[in-house]
């Protein structure tokens, strides 16, 4: 994607998360709506039928809307959550729906005075190995740090932490590849 496209992307993401963070503060919902917005996710990374209605420039607004219209009320999720969804496809957004739900949890983290940290790890993190990354993270943030964890067994051991505009890769396949290149320098 081309960084003018990027970047214009999570201008509108911003936007729209912004707006529908000040929704759910005015409607004491806050923690609701995140738990919807995650069920989303979950739907979206596991769909390839949803990722292409919110990706697909093919589909019309109508289509978005009448398609999200029957998935918010299968998926009973918030109102909130349901009446933004509708709006964002009829406006033609869809697309920028995982920048969205990414922008509103760096939003809410940040009204609870906390962080928020992106982990890509090779396999689930155990309750130990979790409450130990978030305590690290937090003497490094100086804040209490919560946690997107995305499973990515590509990386084949260590973890990938993106916190703010700081990234800390340990995965095996970054030093794999590293040694790679070290090698053919050598050679």
């Amino acid at each position: 994607m081309p960084v003018a496209t990027l970047s214009r992307t999570s201008q509108v993401a911003s936007r729209y998360a912004g707006s529908l963070y000040e929704l759910a503060v005015d409607a004491k919902a806050v923690a609701a709506v995140e738990k919807s917005l995650g069920e989303i996710e979950t739907m979206i990374s596991s769909s390839a039928d949803l990722q292409r209605l919110i990706e697909s420039p093919v589909f019309s607004a109508d289509e978005q809307t009448a398609a999200i219209s029957a998935l918010v009320t299968k998926a009973k999720l918030h109102p909130l959550v349901s009446n933004f969804l509708k709006v964002v496809a009829g406006n033609r957004r869809l697309f920028a729906v995982p920048t969205i739900i990414s922008a509103f949890r760096d939003i809410a983290a940040e009204g609870r005075g906390e962080v928020s940290a992106d982990v890509t790890v090779s396999q689930a993190l155990t309750a130990a190995q979790t409450k130990e990354l978030k305590a690290t993270l937090k003497s490094v943030a100086g804040k209490d740090v919560t946690l997107n964890v995305s499973v990515d067994p590509s990386i084949l051991g260590g973890l990938i932490v993106k916190m703010g505009s700081r990234q800390i890769d340990t995965s095996l396949k970054t030093k794999l590849s590293s040694l790679k290149i070290s090698l053919k320098e050598v050679g």
